[in-house]
């Protein structure tokens, strides 16, 4: 455990879900946390914890002026996280987004990790099953995972220029409670049937939050994790079919034959493609789409040995007892019996 409370850390995206836990983190390991949050966000349980919040919106520069004065290491979590809309709506709140916050670490900060996604190595009807992190990467029309990787660039732009020290975070799924990875499961669990690709068999490359976490502190705080990408992904072997009947269980549902009816990745592909062109121009919420598919549809299994051997990373908290927590989680906000 970190003791030095001198340092100080800006984390963006504070209130979302992996902000909230990362910031209680740091908060627990003596650092002096400064959490930046939307104008007019609830705050309250953040700021119980430790953390002082201000405010400022990243997409509008003049709102972040100074922000990253006395900073010694910056988290930037904020962007869009969702698998729908426009091309601009994404680029906004992660390129742009970036580029501001990035301007404003310029030559004041020691560390900018910038938590990117697995989404941003390319995404699509390619399985990325073993992928390096310095196998090649490639932009697949996915608008999330295209701003990810365009903002990845301007960050090693500013550590090759010398104005900030980076390192690059890819995370897998991440679930845990309140991930939107289990609000979905559970609201999709609860319709007559629930659509899997390719029968659900590919793993579903899961990371529970508080192991991330682990990565992250550990991403912030090491000398040797500077200029360095890493993926974070959990030795879970748990396919999405298995996901999703665990879900079930903790809600109390039981599975029946009828409940998933699978299809085959190579119609899926296609007819995302085509809904979500048109969902996207009619900004209209579809979960037909091919971010969605692309991480259902393929082994998305990232090879996730570096950051273990360099940064002595490791999956600490097991599946059983993420589930575990996860269900104590649904308990309480009334989603199981």
């Amino acid at each position: 455990m970190n003791t030095n409370n001198e340092k100080n850390i800006l984390v963006t995206g504070a209130g979302g879900f992996i902000g909230a836990v990362l910031c209680k983190r740091l908060v627990e390991d003596k650092f002096n946390v400064i959490g930046l949050a939307m104008p007019g966000e609830k705050t309250e349980k953040l700021e119980q914890t430790g953390v002082s919040i201000i405010r400022g919106d990243l997409t509008l520069p003049e709102t972040i002026r100074g922000i990253c004065k006395g900073i010694d290491i910056v988290y930037h979590l904020a962007a869009r996280v969702t698998y729908w809309g426009t091309k601009k709506e994404f680029y906004d709140t992660i390129y742009e987004a970036t580029k501001n916050i990035l301007e404003e670490a310029s030559g004041k900060v020691k560390r900018f990790v910038y938590i990117s996604s697995v989404v941003a190595t390319g995404l699509g009807p390619i399985h990325r099953k073993g992928l390096r992190e310095s196998d090649p990467v490639y932009k697949t029309g996915i608008f999330y995972g295209d701003a990810k990787l365009d903002a990845e660039e301007i960050v090693w732009k500013y550590h090759r220029n010398g104005k900030i020290s980076a390192t690059v975070i890819r995370p897998t799924n991440v679930i845990g409670p309140g991930s939107v990875w289990v609000r979905d499961a559970v609201d999709n669990l609860s319709r007559p049937f629930l659509p899997l690709i390719d029968n659900g068999r590919w793993n579903a490359s899961l990371l529970y939050v508080e192991n991330l976490v682990d990565a992250l502190i550990l991403a912030g705080t090491k000398e040797i994790a500077a200029g360095q990408t890493y993926h974070i992904r959990d030795d879970y072997a748990t396919t999405w079919r298995q996901y999703f009947i665990d879900i079930a269980g903790l809600m109390g549902k039981k599975v029946k034959a009828t409940t998933f009816i699978s299809v085959p990745f190579a119609l899926a592909w296609p007819s995302a493609g085509l809904v979500g062109a048109v969902c996207a121009a009619l900004h209209l919420r579809t979960t037909l789409t091919r971010h969605n598919v692309g991480m259902m549809g393929r082994d998305n299994e990232i090879d996730n040995s570096k950051v273990k051997n360099e940064l002595g990373w490791k999956t600490r908290v097991k599946y059983e007892e993420a589930l575990r927590r996860i269900g104590a989680w649904m308990k309480k906000e009334g989603l199981t019996p």
